[in-house]
């Protein structure tokens, strides 16, 4: 019988910030609306609204000595320590991330050496041939690297990449803008291997998309909501409202699509791992993904969330779900060998992406 290779998760690893900030944090803030004028409501009932529409209720935060690549690299230390791999045999470090690093009190981008570069530095990696490099694509970064390893393993190029995504959004966000409650920091890393298999395993399809041309600065940077912002510095801006049309509309269909490529029907599938973006998005686009196969009944549990306790941190979201889910930290939520899992995320670009796994025996 022929055999194939095949793109296999063989370990995990995560690392959520020790500072827990709950919604309470914001009920004192000032917050201006897009046109510089000051909201009126009161604190309380912002975030009680907020909470209402993104089902974010808390959210984590870097201490002030810690980068992104500081977290990177615990992230990636747990990796290595939960699997007993060598990082000297890593082909690949793919380090997905939108700001580099990004120092407490100091806005300034920081991103010479890759955090890719300093992550192997720090881990203590020898091998001249460990290649390490950075991935900024939006939200749907890490889920990139994830592709581009998949190319390599498949190729015969590779046989062991480590895929990072790590940031810090709550040093870019603007304090004076609602849309700053979303944000948060976290770091998630896999290693993927290439696997000789006579049945299909692991990443069984994927696809990318970038819709640029009416799309490119839903997100985006621009200076503080409150026009008397004493400093020039530049947070992160979104049309929330034309960005949430947009995820729905394209998301379900991305997602669909990488199916049909992976010639697996929606309803074999044990979980689907979405970006945790806005919790009541997420709901939205799952609901709409059923749609298209005619399907009215959503089996329950098939969406795992943390943004409710985690808040969105970007490029982390996905991996640091899938660690959490493996290693059976979700109450009621178990991941068994032979299930069907969907990734999806989408972001500043705008960027989706889409993988079909099979989980290995």
């Amino acid at each position: 019988m022929s055999t194939k290779l095949y793109s296999v998760i063989t370990a995990t690893g995560s690392y959520l910030p020790t500072r827990i900030i709950s919604n309470a944090h914001f009920a004192a803030t000032e917050f201006f609306d897009a046109s510089g004028s000051r909201l009126n409501k009161p604190g309380p009932e912002i975030t009680e609204k907020f909470e209402q529409i993104t089902e974010i209720r808390e959210r984590r935060y870097v201490t002030a000595d810690q980068t992104a690549s500081d977290i990177g690299f615990l992230a990636a230390q747990a990796t290595l320590a939960n699997s007993g791999i060598d990082g000297e045999t890593l082909d690949y470090i793919i380090v997905a991330h939108n700001f580099g690093d990004v120092a407490e009190g100091n806005k300034r981008t920081d991103m010479v050496p890759t955090l890719a570069a300093r992550i192997k530095a720090k881990l203590g990696i020898k091998n001249p041939y460990t290649v390490a490099y950075d991935l900024p694509f939006g939200c749907p970064g890490w889920l990139q690297g994830v592709i581009q390893a998949d190319y390599y393993l498949r190729s015969g190029d590779a046989r062991r990449i480590m895929v990072i995504g790590t940031e810090t959004l709550s040093r870019v966000c603007d304090p004076h803008d609602r849309d700053s409650m979303l944000y948060a920091d976290g770091a998630g890393a896999i290693i993927l291997e290439a696997r000789e298999s006579a049945e299909p395993v692991g990443i069984l399809a994927h696809g990318t998309r970038s819709d640029t041309d009416q799309f490119a600065h839903l997100l985006r940077m621009g200076s503080s909501c409150n026009p008397d912002y004493p400093a020039a510095d530049l947070f992160l801006k979104m049309d929330g409202r034309k960005l949430y049309e947009y995820a729905l509309k394209t998301v379900p269909q991305a997602i669909k699509a990488c199916l049909e490529k992976a010639g697996v029907p929606l309803t074999e599938v044990s979980k689907v791992l979405i970006h945790q973006a806005n919790g009541k998005m997420d709901d939205a686009i799952l609901k709409r993904l059923y749609s298209l196969y005619n399907l009215s009944e959503i089996p329950a549990g098939v969406m795992p969330m943390t943004i409710s306790w985690l808040g969105n941190s970007s490029v982390a979201t996905l991996p640091t779900l899938l660690d959490l889910l493996l290693r059976g930290e979700l109450p009621e939520q178990t991941i068994t060998p032979g299930s069907l899992i969907v990734f999806a995320s989408v972001g500043a670009g705008m960027n989706i992406n889409a993988v079909v796994y099979r989980v290995a025996q």
